[in-house]
C-alpha cells in the first residue's frame, strides 16, 4: 500500500485503498490474529491451534482458509496432515508489531470506541 503522495480527494483514493481494506478486515478478528501470532513462532497443524485457542476444529479451518484466502498464511502437505505458517513472516511481524506501537501510542484508545469495542471492553 503506497498512500504516500496520494491525494485522498482523487478518484483513484478508493481503489488505492481497497487492498488495505481487506487485509484490515482480514486482520479484525481476534481469533486470527492469535493464529498469526501463533504462527509467528512456527508452523502449525489445525490439531495444534485448536488446542492453543480453544476453538472447535471447523472454526479454526475457517480461520485459516480465511488467511489463506488473503495470503496470509501457506499451507504445506505432511503425511496426513496439512501444516499452516506465515506467507511473509518478516512484513507479517512488523504489520503487528506496529500495530501494538499504535495501541500503545494512543493508550489503546480504540478498545473505548463504541463502533470498535468488543463486549470485554464495554463491560470493563
Amino acid at each position: 500500500m503506497q498512500l504516500q503522495g496520494h491525494d485522498p480527494g482523487s478518484p483513484n483514493a478508493t481503489t488505492t485503498t481497497e487492498p488495505a481494506a481487506c487485509l484490515f478486515r482480514a486482520l479484525s478478528d481476534r481469533s486470527r490474529l492469535v493464529i498469526l501470532q501463533h504462527l509467528s513462532l512456527g508452523e502449525h497443524r489445525v490439531v495444534e491451534l485448536t488446542g492453543h485457542l480453544g476453538l472447535a476444529q471447523s472454526t479454526v479451518s475457517k480461520h485459516l482458509a480465511c488467511l489463506l484466502d488473503c495470503g496470509l498464511v501457506q499451507v504445506r502437505s505432511q503425511g496426513r496432515s496439512s501444516v499452516y505458517s506465515l506467507a511473509a513472516p518478516a512484513p507479517t511481524l512488523a504489520l503487528l508489531q506496529a500495530a501494538e506501537h499504535l495501541l500503545a501510542a494512543t493508550d489503546n484508545a480504540v478498545a473505548l470506541c463504541p463502533d470498535h469495542a468488543t463486549a470485554s471492553h464495554e463491560e470493563g
